[in-house]
């Protein structure tokens, strides 16, 4: 037997790809080798044009979601015109599907109908405030789930302060894991963005030997977010000093008008009456949820369209904009409220960022696929957890699940790995908790006037980076072995 390195990296005559004919002892020696072999093979011009690419990531990142996907055409200009790349192609299926969901919950939300969720889920808060680091998480994720946007949490962040506060329990345990826990959520939903990409872009592949749709995803992602869910949770309760032992926060409370501030007035939805209307608003949007989940489970209930079953990418199309239409006739909603929402706006800024940065990615990764083919296919086989790595690295670099799966999925399926892979971590497309940059951090922030929930001196040592790590990476561990569980991979 050779070196470890030859060992791993035989070549197959019938197909030039490597093959593994080594031991899994082994395997951790064959990293660098595989390096090695990519950059002899890809050569210097892949290696600037990547650099071009990384670049426009992180320049595009530091002026928001919109920037990002503004600078993606930059980025395509310095590609095609500066390397005659060939030019590649926008990800149109997943963009017009995730216009289609963000229309159905913006209208939602000038509807009234997230208001009336929202009401329930504070009722459920107030009447165990003691379990607010276990509650707050879940029901923050739950919501998501249910309306398709983490931006639900926004809402709910001032009665978690308010509920924590005034029981003695240090703010910063649940806010920071709800924060969390609600772009957990995301991937979950079959109402949300970065869900309904990844249903677009496997349409056609078979996962579990099934042609994949809602049911393999969800079955994979719903469970790992529960035990993930748990594992940050459990860490939350236990972080930081309690508030009556930490001499920071009772320095602050000894001032009288601080003590005002910190405690301040209760905030709350509970004793609001909300009108007919807006409690059909959200039957109406649960119910059309609900179909769309049936259509995904069974594909029998699509219509037969050229031999087989209706995309479920035109399927979600449909139902999210009836749904909005519906809103719309039977709600009392005005259609020209809907663009003015908080979840349009954030929609908006993910379709752009979506569309320059996977649009460019496309573009460079498809003109040195043979060669990347040749190398990665074999990495990924021996080392799968790499793949989630990639994922999760790249989903902080554009600050968007959507994005980073738009990015990732189609380069990752065309070098050949494996759909039950892709799908086993697919949880690992939250990864811009690492800094605390995203609106929905900053805002809990904001919102904890205790100043518990904080940026360290060192930025990287903030509040939501630990329940970031420990509940996204329990989540991808079992989903991966959930994948193998199901016959995935």
């Amino acid at each position: 037997m050779g070196s470890p390195a030859e060992t791993i990296c035989i070549e197959s005559k019938d197909e030039g790809f490597p093959t593994s004919k080594g031991v899994v002892e082994e395997v951790h020696f064959a990293c660098p080798h595989y390096i090695a072999r990519l950059d002899m093979t890809l050569g210097f011009d892949f290696w600037i044009q990547l650099l071009v690419v990384l670049a426009a990531l992180f320049y595009g990142a530091r002026k928001g979601g919109m920037g990002l996907g503004l600078i993606g055409g930059v980025g395509l200009i310095i590609l095609i015109f500066g390397f005659h790349l060939k030019p590649g192609k926008p990800p149109v299926d997943v963009i017009l599907t995730i216009l289609s969901v963000v229309c159905a919950s913006a209208t939602l939300q000038a509807a009234g109908g997230l208001d009336c969720l929202l009401q329930i889920a504070e009722k459920m808060l107030r009447r165990h405030p003691r379990f607010v680091c276990y509650l707050a998480p879940y029901i923050c994720w739950f919501l998501t789930v249910l309306c398709g946007t983490g931006h639900v949490v926004y809402t709910m962040l001032p009665i978690i302060y308010d509920v924590a506060i005034k029981n003695g329990i240090r703010p910063e345990r649940p806010m920071a894991a709800s924060t969390i826990a609600a772009q957990m959520g995301v991937i979950c939903s079959p109402a949300a963005v970065a869900a309904v990409s990844m249903i677009s872009l496997l349409d056609g592949y078979e996962v579990g030997g099934k042609p994949f749709g809602f049911t393999q995803l969800f079955a994979i992602v719903i469970p790992s977010a529960i035990v993930g869910l748990f594992a940050e949770a459990t860490y939350s309760v236990f972080r930081g000093k309690d508030l009556d032992k930490d001499e920071e926060f009772q320095r602050l409370i000894s001032d009288p008008e601080q003590r005002k501030y910190v405690y301040g007035e209760t905030t709350t939805l509970i004793g609001v009456k909300f009108r007919p209307e807006q409690w059909a608003s959200l039957w109406i949007f649960l119910g059309t949820v609900a179909v769309v989940a049936l259509l995904g489970m069974f594909p029998s209930l699509r219509p037969v369209v050229g031999g087989k079953a209706l995309s479920m990418t035109l399927a979600i199309q449909m139902f999210m904009l009836t749904a909005g239409a519906l809103m719309v006739a039977f709600c009392k909603t005005r259609a020209s409220s809907v663009a003015k929402t908080n979840v349009f706006n954030a929609g908006m800024v993910a379709i752009v960022a979506v569309y320059g940065v996977a649009w460019m990615a496309d573009t460079m990764f498809a003109s040195h696929l043979a060669n990347l083919k040749g190398v990665l296919t074999e990495w990924v086989r021996e080392m799968p957890w790499t793949y989630a790595i990639v994922l999760l690295l790249v989903s902080k670099l554009v600050n968007s699940q959507a994005a980073a799966i738009a990015t990732i999925v189609p380069v990752a399926l065309a070098i050949g790995t494996p759909p039950g892979l892709v799908v086993a971590f697919s949880s690992a497309c939250y990864g811009y908790y690492i800094l605390p940059t995203y609106p929905s951090d900053l805002a809990a922030i904001q919102f904890d006037r205790s100043g518990t929930t904080h940026i360290g001196r060192f930025v990287i040592n903030h509040s939501f980076i630990l329940p970031g790590l420990i509940g996204v990476i329990t989540a991808s561990i079992v989903g991966y072995f959930l994948g193998l569980a199901y016959g995935y991979i």
